[in-house]
C-alpha cells in the first residue's frame, strides 16, 4: 500500500500559479506536474524542460537514408553495368536524387517513431486529478508527497492562491 498522496491546487492567474511553484521549490518539492490551458515560456524555464531527443531521431533516420540511397544506386550500377560512350559507370550527381528521396522517407519515417517513443503517453497524471478547467481558463499545479506533508503542501498552493485544493491517493 503506498503512502503517497497527490495534491492539486487550481488557480486563476498565471501569476500565481508561478508562485506556487517557486514555494513548492522553496520547500524541497522539486518534481511538480503543471497544467495549463496554453503553452508558457515560463513554465518551462522554471520547470527546466529539456531539449526534445526527436531530432536524434530525425538525423539518424536521414543520414541512414541518404546512405541506403547512394548504396542502392551504386550497387546497383555496379552489378548492372551500362557502359554509354567513355562516362563512368557510378555517377555521383544523378544518384543525388534517389539519396535525397531516401533521406526525406527514413527520416520522416524515424522521427514519427521518436515521436511516438518519447511521448510518454503511458506517464500521464491520473484522470481523476484532471480537471476540465485546465483546458479553458485555468492552471493547476500537482504534487505528490507523503500523507505526513499533506498539510505543509496545502498550506503552500493556499497561501500561494490557489482557490480550490483537491486529494487523492496517487498509489
Amino acid at each position: 500500500m503506498s503512502n503517497d498522496q497527490m495534491v492539486v491546487g487550481v488557480y486563476s492567474y498565471m501569476d500565481t500559479t508561478l508562485d506556487s511553484l517557486r514555494a513548492l521549490r522553496d520547500a524541497g518539492y522539486n518534481k511538480p506536474r503543471v497544467f495549463s490551458p496554453l503553452q508558457h515560456q515560463e513554465f518551462e524555464e522554471f520547470l527546466g524542460a529539456s531539449e526534445s531527443p526527436v531530432r536524434f531521431f530525425a538525423l539518424v533516420g536521414a543520414s541512414f537514408g541518404a546512405f541506403c540511397g547512394l548504396m542502392l544506386t551504386i550497387l546497383t550500377s555496379m552489378d548492372w553495368p551500362l557502359r554509354v560512350s567513355s562516362k563512368p559507370i557510378v555517377s555521383i550527381l544523378p544518384f543525388m536524387i534517389i539519396a535525397f528521396e531516401l533521406t526525406v522517407l527514413f527520416g520522416a519515417l524515424l522521427t514519427l517513431a521518436g515521436l511516438l517513443i518519447n511521448s510518454r503517453l503511458r506517464h500521464n497524471a491520473s484522470r481523476a486529478m484532471y480537471d476540465p478547467r485546465f483546458s479553458e481558463d485555468r492552471f493547476g499545479v500537482a504534487i505528490v508527497c507523503d500523507k505526513e506533508k499533506i498539510g505543509d503542501v496545502e498550506k503552500i498552493l493556499r497561501s500561494g492562491g490557489a482557490e480550490e485544493v483537491k486529494f487523492e491517493g496517487a498509489g
